[in-house]
């Protein structure tokens, strides 16, 4: 059986290859986080996040996030100039490999926030639950 090609926007067809160039970089994964963890929806809030990433990367991320399902965008309606960036369930469906990175951070690193470690280890499956019990119906469906 001849080996298959790889999708042509993918270097190779290894799973972990796609995942990496979707979300190989800290501001995807922080945003990302942001999102899960601290319902932040627009574009100031993660601008003002406190690792301070820069307009261009920012507007650059919320692209390729879009661009690859992961989140997608919806009229303030208070406001229809500004958007709402939301995940989509494929996003969503990023929550259990966000928290097993925290505990593994958190094993090997010297890191902050306890309290979410704690929580976390104390009842993985319920921290799993409340974070999409606060998106539920609130994502959107994935593109």
């Amino acid at each position: 059986m001849p080996k298959r090609k790889p999708s042509p926007k993918w270097r190779s067809g290894c799973p972990l290859n796609a995942s990496v160039e979707i979300l190989g970089d800290r501001w995807s994964l922080l945003i990302i986080r942001d999102m899960m963890l601290r319902g932040f929806r627009t574009y100031k809030e993660f601008l003002d996040s406190y690792e301070g990433i820069a307009t261009n990367i920012l507007a650059d991320r919320l692209r390729k996030l879009i661009a690859h399902g992961i989140i997608a965008t919806q009229p303030d309606p208070a406001d229809g100039r500004k958007l709402f960036y939301l995940l989509t369930a494929k996003g969503l469906d990023l929550a259990p490999v966000l928290t097993e990175m925290v505990l593994w951070a958190a094993a090997h690193e010297d890191t902050e926030n306890q309290a979410l470690i704690r929580q976390i280890q104390k009842d993985k499956e319920q921290f799993l639950a409340t974070v999409r019990q606060r998106w539920a119906g609130k994502t959107l469906p994935s593109s």
